[in-house]
């Protein structure tokens, strides 16, 4: 009879990381409300935040459910049966044993987001991790969900029909991420059915290396693009990670597809109205020099008046463009009833 080694102790999952934007107050509360007093697990929540001020999200975790929800300080133990909400303006990271705070690059324009504190779990934890996408805009969260997948870890989104912003589950959904979809309300049941399981452990990676602040794995290794950063103007590198496309510059910002069009898109809006600004306080130069050389009688003011009219003309082509830059392709306003009789 062949010798059979040792089998490997069953572990159970102790871990679960949770990330919302857009609707996702509403979302965690329902959440926090379900969930037991003994829960077997430690729950780290990130919700995208202004990075000014100070959040009340704990205090509003804290009253609608039983476990005690407090922001992360960093260096804090990771305890189970505690909620650790991270902090505006910092990113949340679960190290071996402890909570870490990084002021790390951005990543898909905000700073908590969701996909730092996934990786830094599924590195640190491994299998025992459980991830969970609720409500929000866009798809932070997608490229966690693979990581956490691809450490052995197990993945949950809100029911998209559930949430009152669907576009953060239904992009884990399309790209094949998420193992559980069901409505808050059967969530904490299914947390844990999950918690109590026992498992085979895999072995985290916890590659202190890895750890760095800014986005996993060299921004180098992907394809260049001719594509720069909205955050820094650095050049951003391609990257296709189980499906999930992502560009990421060198010094650690990092954007899906969906983020990067919308922070491209932003910068566009602001470098027109920067463009817009300028244009006007040179026709407003320019109509004031030309009144001073008309009161001194000297001549050249009408050519200054023309210069005026024509870069006023300019600014208003441009307010025009920023105006329709919005818009959907055929949104166009229906024309006036006289133009329609005319026609």
């Amino acid at each position: 009879m062949e010798a059979r080694g040792p089998e490997r102790p069953k572990v159970q999952r102790d871990i679960v990381v949770v990330g919302a934007s857009a609707g996702g107050v509403e979302a965690l509360g329902k959440l926090m409300r379900g969930l037991p007093p003994e829960l077997p697990a430690a729950l780290f929540v990130v919700l995208h935040v202004l990075p000014t001020g100070t959040s009340v999200l704990p205090e509003i975790l804290d009253r609608a459910g039983v476990l005690p929800a407090t922001p992360a300080v960093d260096g804090d133990p990771v305890e189970r049966g505690r909620v650790y909400v991270a902090p505006p303006d910092h990113h949340l990271l679960v190290l071996d044993g402890t909570v870490a705070l990084s002021r790390g690059p951005r990543e898909n324009g905000h700073r908590p987001a969701v996909d730092p504190l996934f990786r830094s779990a599924a590195r640190a934890y491994g299998s025992r991790v459980i991830a969970v996408v609720l409500s929000g805009a866009l798809d932070d969260g997608t490229a966690g969900l693979r990581f956490v997948k691809s450490h052995g870890g197990v993945t949950i989104v809100q029911a998209p029909s559930d949430a009152l912003y669907p576009a953060m589950p239904q992009s884990a959904i399309a790209h094949d991420v998420a193992d559980h979809s069901v409505p808050i309300a059967e969530m904490p049941a299914l947390l844990c059915e999950l918690l109590d399981a026992q498992i085979e452990p895999i072995p985290p990676t916890n590659d202190p290396a890895e750890h760095e602040d800014r986005s996993d794995g060299d921004p180098r290794a992907g394809i260049l693009s001719p594509i720069t950063c909205p955050e820094c103007g650095g050049t951003l590198w391609e990257h296709e990670e189980g499906g999930v496309l992502r560009f990421k510059c060198h010094v650690g910002h990092a954007f899906t597809r969906e983020s990067l069009d919308t922070a491209q898109g932003q910068s566009v809006e602001a470098a027109l109205w920067s463009a817009l600004r300028s244009l006007e306080e040179r026709a407003e130069l320019l109509k004031r020099l030309a009144r001073r050389s008309q009161a001194a009688k000297r001549g050249g003011w009408e050519a200054l008046e023309r210069k005026a009219d024509a870069v006023s003309g300019h600014a208003d082509v441009l307010r025009e463009v920023i105006a329709r830059l919005g818009r959907e392709p055929g949104a166009e306003s229906p024309p006036e009833p006289a133009a329609q009789a005319a026609e």
